[in-house]
């Protein structure tokens, strides 16, 4: 009798695990492609190129709508960063106007701006976006490559535990960039949005914002929106963590200075126990 609670338990997990199984099934199939990332895994790091050429498309097309508030022109020259030197980082300062003052007439004022400045938003305030934008104020993309994620559902999670998989945020980007087509049929658009397949409930208020040969590269990597895609979204990502190399060479060192303690105290334990171990009478004194 003891083991009727016991199946009951094991056939609802089953149950709830099948059915789990079946959901993340089906939201594979719709799931933003995996990418592959310079940073991914706990070794990987940003590619300074890469992340100028991300740079380049944010600058181009992105601020014309989405700020960047939390990213100071400074950070561009920080180590683990795009890789400009503080003299470039300076001249791309001065290509914006930043909002100041007031002044002695208690005025606020535009002038351009300095390497010590944050990105200045493309919108005096929220309303101004929403007058613009046909009423929604879009996101700032700071901390966008973390917030944005998807749910893989089980076993999938297990697996990225395991394979410390984290760029679901990158991913999530490259694919929304990606995801324009036409709608299929029977599917109605409500006015001013567009099909995008990977965007939660497929109807976007985005415009496509990007198309082949848009922007002009200078190294010879191919223009095309699936590059395009990568390369924003490698440096939304480094904008949301910028001390990422950082964060890993620390650890790695972390990790060795681990492996060595723990073999100093194996040592030490054999060295302070050995005449214990070899002598028993000892602990009867």
């Amino acid at each position: 009798m003891a083991r009727h609670p016991i199946i009951i338990a094991l056939s609802v997990v089953a149950s709830l695990a099948g059915l789990t199984m079946r959901t993340a099934s089906a939201q594979e199939q719709d799931a933003p492609p995996r990418q592959q990332w310079s940073f991914a895994g706990p070794f990987g790091l940003y590619d300074p190129q890469q992340l100028q050429r991300g740079f380049k498309i944010y600058r181009e097309v992105c601020s014309n709508c989405h700020s960047l508030k939390l990213l100071s022109f400074r950070n561009l020259a920080d180590p683990g960063g795009p890789g400009f030197t503080e003299a470039q980082a300076a001249a791309i300062a001065a290509t914006f106007q930043v909002t100041d003052g007031p002044n002695d007439q208690g005025e606020m004022y535009k002038r351009p701006g300095k390497i010590s400045d944050y990105f200045p938003s493309p919108f005096a305030n929220d309303q101004a976006a929403k007058a613009a934008l046909g009423g929604k104020v879009p996101p700032d993309m700071s901390d966008l490559a973390k917030a944005r994620s998807y749910e893989w559902g089980f076993p999938q999670f297990v697996f990225d535990a395991f394979t410390m998989y984290q760029e679901d945020g990158p991913d999530y980007i490259h694919a929304i960039l990606n995801g324009y087509a036409n709608p299929p049929a029977g599917f109605t658009l409500a006015p001013g949005t567009q099909y995008n397949k990977y965007f939660p409930g497929n109807a976007i208020g985005m415009p496509k914002p990007l198309s082949d040969g848009q922007v002009q590269y200078t190294d010879g990597t191919p223009m095309t929106v699936d590059q395009y895609g990568r390369d924003v979204a490698a440096f939304l990502m480094w904008a949301a963590e910028p001390t990422l190399d950082e964060r890993k060479q620390l650890g790695f060192q972390v990790m060795i200075f681990l492996i060595v303690f723990t073999g100093l105290l194996y040592f030490t334990k054999k060295r302070v126990w050995h005449a214990v171990e070899h002598h028993p009478e000892l602990l009867e004194s």
